[in-house]
């Protein structure tokens, strides 16, 4: 592991301090609103034990499948159970099915925000029990998997789109040799020196924190500590601990190019992944009492909002000429970059993305059985436009968490879809649909439900 950075709002103008890389705590401390008056006690909602239930069932899942409870802050007494109890597979799958059995028997809920809730449960607690089924041996193919787990199928893209999408990279970028080659030597001009790294991160976080803040309001003492890693199959990993805090992890096992800065701050900080589980702390878990959203069980439709709004995020916090216009000022002077070649930067970046889903095709035929490892790292060369070590890297991501890479891209998308088409293309009702969904428990199906 390596060494960590506290960011905080008092420390914003210590960047010069190139040697004090170590702590900065990037922290809001508002006010908390005077406590409204007792009132009296309203019915039980019957959402509220079945919502223990399932949250119980999921730490015992964890205790079957590492990685499987990616966040969890509710009760410690019912985590330290899960981990006596030990329960086998068959026992919690029976009681996963159980609890779908009282969830539909539960009465119509008598508000939107209800009624979305045991969506969320019942949707959540299928994909734990598709889970259950992989741990015991069912095999499911990429497009069941994801399916079963995330609540989406991303579409596929025959060989042909992807090579004509190349050819237009290639014409970006002359010379010989593979494109793949030409492109990573390219790029790598732009890639931040491992002792400016700390401080660029200092200012993306700062820029991503300052646009997020004025279009919602933070939890009163949110945080989050920024640690440099190495031996990851990831890039970038937030670790929410609640409490309105997260560990927020960069790996450095490659060189980090000057772009990722923006990437990772907003996706894993402000207004990703740490406001995500923020906005769920304060309005659901403290403010409504829902423990469900307490824990947060990896493989599951919430992943796959996550990941979506994460990555939408950054768009929406850095509309394309805004970002490249901050980055080439703030960003470029701290990492000694010259900005001269700056746009074409960026204009083979966007061509880039639009290769996104080679990934998934990648993942979808090895994970199928159709190609080998060797054969997926050269698509992933090939067609994602990564260097051999990239390619084998996100291999090994691909191990790792399967059909999960759905999340990201077709993620984006459908977060992309649904905000547009609720605010109609206004700039504020954008940040308003979007926060909505942050403070919201959606699924990727309710995101297409007209």
């Amino acid at each position: 592991m390596g060494h960590r950075s506290r960011f905080s709002s008092d420390a914003l103008g210590t960047a010069g301090r190139a040697r004090l890389v170590g702590i900065l705590l990037l922290a809001v401390y508002a006010a908390s609103p005077a406590p409204a008056p007792a009132k009296a006690r309203a019915p039980v909602n019957p959402l509220d034990s079945l919502a223990v239930e399932y949250t119980k069932l999921i730490l015992a899942t964890g205790e079957r499948d590492p990685g499987y409870v990616d966040a969890y802050y509710g009760p410690p007494e019912w985590q330290r159970e899960a981990a006596q109890a030990k329960a086998d597979l068959s026992t919690i799958r029976a009681g996963a099915g159980r609890l779908l059995s009282d969830l539909d028997s539960v009465p119509p809920p008598n508000n939107s925000l209800d009624g979305l809730r045991r969506r969320f449960l019942r949707r959540q607690t299928e994909a734990l029990l598709g889970r259950l089924a992989m741990l015991a041996g069912k095999r499911l193919s990429f497009d069941e998997e994801s399916r079963v787990l995330y609540d989406a199928v991303a579409p596929h893209f025959p060989e042909s789109h992807f090579q004509e999408l190349v050819a237009q990279v290639a014409a970006l970028v002359p010379g010989g040799g593979p494109v793949n080659e030409r492109v990573d030597a390219f790029q790598r001009r732009f890639t931040i020196p491992r002792d400016r790294l700390d401080a660029v991160f200092q200012a993306a976080i700062a820029g991503c924190r300052e646009r997020t803040q004025q279009h919602l309001t933070l939890p009163p003492g949110e945080s989050f500590v920024v640690e440099y890693v190495t031996g990851k199959p990831w890039s970038g990993y937030n670790w929410y601990q609640g409490n309105y805090h997260s560990i927020i992890q960069v790996n450095t096992d490659l060189p980090i190019f000057i772009d990722r800065a923006i990437d990772l701050a907003c996706h894993e900080g402000y207004p990703g992944h740490h406001v995500y589980n923020s906005q769920l702390e304060q309005h659901l878990v403290r403010e409504r009492g829902w423990v469900e959203l307490s824990v947060y069980p990896l493989y599951s439709p919430q992943s796959l909002i996550a990941e979506g709004s994460a990555n939408y995020g950054v768009k929406l916090a850095f509309p394309q000429a805004e970002r490249v216009a901050f980055e080439k000022a703030r960003l470029f002077p701290l990492a000694g970059l010259d900005p001269a070649q700056a746009d074409r930067y960026y204009q083979l970046l966007a061509l880039k993305e639009k290769l996104s889903y080679a990934g998934n095709e990648a993942a979808r035929r090895y994970l199928d059985g159709e190609i080998k490892a060797d054969a997926a790292v050269d698509w992933l060369a090939r067609y994602s436009l990564q260097s051999v070590e990239r390619a084998r890297q996100r291999l090994q991501f691909i191990d790792t968490y399967r059909s999960y890479v759905i999340n990201y891209n077709l993620g984006q998308d459908m977060v992309s879809e649904y905000v547009a088409a609720k605010s109609g293309g206004d700039r504020a009702r954008q940040w308003q649909v979007f926060v909505e969904l942050l403070s919201s428990p959606r699924l990727p199906s309710d995101l297409t439900m007209k």
